[in-house]
This record gives structure tokens, sequence and C-alpha cells, in this order.
């Protein structure tokens, strides 16, 4: 291990000098009442920063008291001692190391959408009505992961299959950094399985659509109102109480682009309206945030927004008990787990893959 090159490297009077005045900026910015999210996130990695480099600099010390006392000591107990103090060090440092380069590769990829909501699409593709049902247990696992979260779920629109699943679900996901977690699941999910209609035992192969879009605000986007064709009907439901008897239902067509929304969920039109239109919004705001990084050919962004709806991006294999990711070419053994919403693994991993992957190709 070579400590010189570590101290030159770890050097802890820039961190805190840089964390210190950042706390500065902040507070002169909060009297004069300026926008402090930039000064925050950038505090927030300072902060962080100096943490592990106050470690490695505490780990160095140890370092060097054990092998100095290695050198000097003839007793054996205390020689096992450092020796076992120096082993502890090393794998500290390294740790230690490890955790900084996952925050630098966490700034480089800062995304300013990270901290917004989503609009969640799931659609049934090829497959049927076995299609339909892993759109809904995909669904639910979305579901399930964002209750461990403490984040809130509404659907704002669905169309529900004969056999319970889902042709189709849009949701508005709402908690603390949701987008930053997520966005990574866009794109087609396939699924190889035995559908309980299946007599004869053969396994089945099934595919769902996921679509991750950040929350637009009205700032975002500006929506003429004469570029919008807005319909109200019946809503449809599974009939008896129900069906709702008023049109509450609402379907919103935007003109120029033909994107068309709807919202049946609640009883209120309004209400129903609101929410189609935050649908909307989120939808040109991400055609418009991928038309602005074509323009840029940034591959960066590209390979976040929309190259990767049309990929193949995950394969759900029940017989084997296994969840392939394609882009980083690594499986989970645990699928039971995962369709209960235990995505954390997958997520970090899935993140951290396709992050190194971007800058192994940038370099």
């Amino acid at each position: 291990m070579d400590i010189e090159s570590l101290k030159k490297k770890y050097t802890l009077q820039p961190v805190e000098e840089k964390k210190n005045e950042l706390e500065k900026s902040i507070q002169d910015a909060l009297l004069s009442h300026k926008d402090i999210t930039q000064l925050s996130l950038d505090l927030s990695y300072y902060t962080q920063l100096y943490t592990y480099y106050s470690s490695i600099n505490k780990d160095i010390n140890k370092y060097e008291q054990a092998t100095e006392l290695l050198k000097e000591t003839s007793d054996e107990e205390l020689k096992n001692l450092a020796t076992t103090e120096i082993e502890d060090v090393k794998k500290n440092i390294e740790e230690s190391e490890e955790q900084i380069k996952k925050l630098e590769i966490e700034k480089y990829f800062h995304d300013e959408d990270d901290s917004r909501n989503i609009i969640l699409e799931i659609r049934a593709g090829a497959g049927g009505d076995e299609a339909a049902l892993f759109a809904g247990d995909l669904f639910n696992m979305y579901r399930a992961y964002a209750n461990k979260k403490g984040w809130e779920v509404q659907i704002i629109d669905s169309s529900v299959s004969e056999d319970g699943g889902y042709k189709e679900v849009i949701a508005h996901i709402t908690g603390k950094n949701v987008y930053k977690k997520l966005k990574y699941e866009s794109g087609v999910h396939r699924v190889q399985r035995i559908p309980v209609t299946e007599a004869s035992g053969r396994i089945h192969t099934s595919t769902a659509t996921v679509a991750v879009l950040p929350e637009a605000h009205e700032i975002d986007i500006k929506i003429d109102s004469e570029d919008l064709r807005i319909e109200v009907m019946r809503a449809s439901g599974a009939g008896g109480q129900c069906v709702n008897r008023t049109d509450s239902a609402v379907r919103i067509t935007h003109i120029p682009t033909g994107i068309v929304v709807s919202c049946q969920e609640t009883k209120h039109q309004a209400q129903n309206k609101e929410k189609a239109m935050a649908t909307l919004r989120s939808r040109l705001y991400e055609k418009k945030k991928r038309e602005e990084d074509e323009k840029r050919s940034n591959m960066r962004s590209s390979q976040i927004g929309g190259a990767m709806r049309a990929e193949k991006i995950r394969t759900y294999n029940f017989p084997q008990n296994r969840v392939t990711d394609h882009r980083i070419k690594k499986s989970w053994h645990n699928i039971n787990s995962i369709m209960l919403g235990e995505l954390d693994e997958i997520i970090d991993d899935v993140t951290q893959g396709i992050q190194l992957k971007m800058l192994e190709n940038e370099q």
C-alpha cells in the first residue's frame, strides 16, 4: 500500500475548505432569498466526500502506527495485533475508496429530474392474456416497492383484462427521488413461465413495456388550450355499483402531436381532467427532453430516455427462479421476492452497471 500516494490523493484541507465555503454560500443565499437547490446538492456531495476523506486519513494514521509497531516490537502477540490492524485498515480504505467512486459517479450522472415524481405506464405486449397478467404483476411489483419506500401510488387510468391483468395501467407515484430510483426501468420486460391456463405445462414467453416519465409541472411545458380536444364520456366498469352513471371519464387529445391521454379513476370529471393533463404534460416533457438530447447527440441522455424503450431490458424466468437484466448482463435468483417488491438490489446494481458502461463509452 503506497501510503504517501494516499496521503496526497486524500488531502483533507481542500475538501474541508470547499464544504465550509458552500455552507457560507447557503447562509448568504437564504438571507437574500435565493434558490439554494444546486448549493444544497453540492454541499451534500462535499459533506459525504469529507466524511470518506476523514475516514481514510484516520486509517492512514492507524496503518502508520501499526507498521511502526511491527518494526519495533519483538512481542509475538503485539506483532499479530499489528498485522491484523494493517489488514483491517487496508480493507477499510478500499471500502472508503469504493464509496467515493460511487459518490463521484452519482454526481457525474446527476439529473435535474432525479427528485421528481413520476408517471408510470405499463402496457401488455406480445402474449395475449398472459401478457396482460404479466403487466399486472409488474405493476404490483412496483407498487409494493413504492410502499416499502413510503411513496404514494395513484392509478390515473387502466384497462383491465378478463383474467384480471392489465392491458394498460398508468399511475402517478409521488415521494422522495422516485425518478432517480426508477428511471432505468423503462423498456421491454419479458416473462417466461407456465401460464395458469396452460394445461400441457408448456412454458410461454410474453412481454410488457414499462415507461417511466418524470412528472412535468405547468412551468415546464406550455400547452395552448386551442391545441387540445377534450372529450367526456361515461366511465367503463365491471357493472353493478362499479358503473359510473355520470359523464366523468375524460379523454384529451393533443392535436399537434397526436398524443392521447385519458382518466376515469375518480367520479369527478374535474379531478379526472387534472390527472389526464398531468399525464399529457409528462409525455410532452419527455418528448421535449428526448428531442433536445438528439440535437446534442448526448449519448448518456439518449440511453436513459427513448433509446431504452424498444429494448428488451429484462427477463423474468420463473422455472429457473432467475431475473436477468440484459443491459448489465447480471442475474438474480430470488424471483418471488423480487415480484413482491424487493427491488433495491436490482435497482442499485442496474444503476451502477449502466452508469459505468456509459462512462467507459464516453472515455
